[in-house]
Parts: C-alpha cells; structure tokens; sequence
C-alpha cells in the first residue's frame, strides 16, 4: 500500500502532469476507495479504523484535487517547487489588467441596470476566455514552463472569482 505522504499522482497510481484522463482517475479513485473505505474496517480494532478514516479522507483530498483543473495545476506546480503565491503576488500582464478593469465595469453596469442577460453575456465571455486559458495551461504545464504556468493559475484564479461574482449578480437580481 502506499504512503499517506504519497503525491495525489502516486496515491492513484497516475503520471504526474496536469493533462489526466478523467475516467482513469475516476477508475483509481473507486479502486483505492475500495480497499481504504472504513466500512471495510468495521469489525476492526479502534486504530485500524482510525487508520481507514485518514486514508479515506486522504483518498478523497487528493481525488477532488486532481478532478478540479485549478486545483490541480496548483498542486502541480506545489510539487514542482513552485508556489503560485496567488495572496500576494499580484503582478499580471498589462492586457489582463485592462481586461479585469472592463469586466468589472460591465459587471457594474450591467448590476446598475438590473440587465440579467449582460450579466449572462459576460457570464459566457469568461467562461470561453477561462476555457482557452486551461488549453494554454495545459501546454505550459506539461511543457514544463512553470513559472508561466503559475501567472496563468493566478489569472484563472481571478476569472473564477469574476465569474462567482457574475453569478452572485445574477441570483440576486433574479431574487
């Protein structure tokens, strides 16, 4: 059996590099759970089952990090060394700085004016602009050009939450 300590990648018996094929994961993942799930441990003694409960926990930590494309590029770079720093390194190229600056004001007017489908339309636009981005991220990922990568984790962070946002709009406009 593998160590608690393992890398996600090693705990699911997977290469480590950011572009995974989901039904493999999904496959490892049901067939560690299988053998770490405490049901398995429930005539067992106290620390064995302590031992299956931290392994389940582990199992799923590392599945739910692996299944989500940010997550795991962040983890990813973490094993390489790199941290993305996202709190306090807030350095982004200039475009994408005018880039924000326009979303947020579309996302002020659009709230202004009560206009659910601007809010949508803008919704949209980020999604397709996130959706190119993880393409480029899987590329320098596996390329191994990590410190690109991890200003491209930063900007993808800052889409995901303009999108929360977006959202946030939208279901208070249509409360």
């Amino acid at each position: 059996m593998a160590s608690l300590n393992d890398s996600h990648f090693d705990l699911f018996n997977l290469p480590a590099r950011y572009t995974l094929d989901m039904r493999t994961l999904d496959d490892a993942y049901r067939t560690v759970q299988a053998q770490v799930h405490p049901d398995r441990f429930a005539a067992a003694g106290d620390a064995q089952k302590r031992i299956a409960m931290q392994w389940a926990t582990r199992t799923n930590e590392a599945y739910q990090t692996l299944r989500d494309p940010l997550r795991r590029a962040t983890y990813l770079l973490t094993l390489r060394g790199i941290d993305v720093g996202a709190e306090n390194n807030t350095a982004m190229e200039p475009a994408f700085l005018m880039q924000q600056m326009e979303w947020r004001e579309g996302i002020e007017d659009a709230a202004g004016a009560k206009n659910v489908d601007a809010l949508d339309a803008l919704l949209a636009e980020l999604r397709e602009e996130e959706n190119v981005r993880f393409t480029k991220l899987a590329a320098l990922l596996d390329s191994g050009a990590d410190q690109a990568a991890s200003e491209a984790v930063r900007q993808l962070m800052f889409i995901e939450r303009v999108a929360a946002e977006i959202d946030t709009q939208i279901e208070r406009l249509e409360a």
